[in-house]
């Protein structure tokens, strides 16, 4: 049994290095770079997508929620100690990688994401191959059907954007739907399309707290799933809430973005973090 959830979030740009390999062709500069490998995967994709895959992603900063599980018979609840970003402002790819997988390793907990299984894993493992990150734990199974690589094993992994769909029985939204139909902060401020400009600009800073706010914002879908699946119960929830709105608003001067999602928070709510 995991004694800790870990709520995480990662933001990439477009790793145009791989170009000359994959296209053999170079790019004058990051702009020009990134359109050319949209255009081959609108190549691959007949036209019909210019994302990059998992492998031509790199990772710009990765964030993370932990929290202690604190169980009472067959029900659970959850006591936040820390969010924050991994590694320092300066960090390059290979040690936010590095630092993820060592620190998961040595926690062993259940993690927590939002289509972390489709995105944010396998970016990880593949940048985690290509500097040669050993990551076992991810790989150890507790048995056929109880581990972290297994795709209904939500107490190891709990993929909300896969949960929340009945694994694609119905259909898949974005994290900023569920947050406005549960009347949760959503996103605020900054979207993903904006990290590649950012990152051009030197705020990796303001991508790291961006990167933060989703964090809380799939915890908060998260005690929300959990309250609705009788993991936990009300008394259990509002606990939870508590704790981290007395969290955030001791912190919140320190740090503006989490001050901007606290006041989205309370209008969303309409002024009540509880529910009834």
């Amino acid at each position: 049994m995991h004694d800790s959830l870990f709520v995480f979030d990662i933001e990439t740009i477009p790793d145009i290095d791989v170009l000359p390999q994959l296209t053999g062709e170079t790019a004058l500069d990051a702009v020009i770079g990134r359109d050319m490998l949209a255009q081959y995967h609108l190549k691959i994709t007949d036209g019909k997508n210019a994302f990059p895959r998992q492998p031509f992603h790199k990772v710009v900063a990765i964030s993370f929620l932990r929290a202690n599980i604190v169980r009472d018979g067959n029900t659970e609840t959850y006591e936040i100690e820390e969010l924050r970003s991994g590694g320092e402002i300066a960090s390059e790819e290979k040690q936010l990688v590095a630092g993820f997988f060592a620190h998961c390793g040595k926690l062993h907990p259940r993690l927590v994401s939002f289509n972390g299984r489709g995105f944010d894993l396998p970016v990880l493992k593949y940048r985690a191959m290509k500097y040669g990150v050993s990551a076992r734990w991810l790989h150890q199974a507790a048995n056929k059907w109880e581990n972290y690589t297994a795709r209904y094993a939500p107490n190891w992994h709990c993929d909300l954007a896969e949960v929340l769909s009945d694994y694609g029985a119905s259909a898949r939204i974005k994290m900023n739907e569920v947050c406005a139909a549960l009347d949760l902060p959503g996103k605020t401020g900054v979207d993903g399309s904006q990290v590649a400009d950012m990152y051009d600009r030197g705020e990796v800073d303001a991508i790291r707290r961006y990167c933060e706010t989703d964090v809380l914002n799939t915890y908060l879908l998260y005690l929300r799933h959990v309250l609705h699946t009788g993991q936990t119960d009300h008394d259990g929830y509002n606990h939870a809430i508590n704790l981290t709105v007395a969290w955030l608003e001791e912190r919140a001067g320190d740090v503006p973005a989490w001050l901007e999602f606290l006041e989205a928070w309370r209008d969303a709510s309409k002024g009540s973090f509880n529910l009834l």
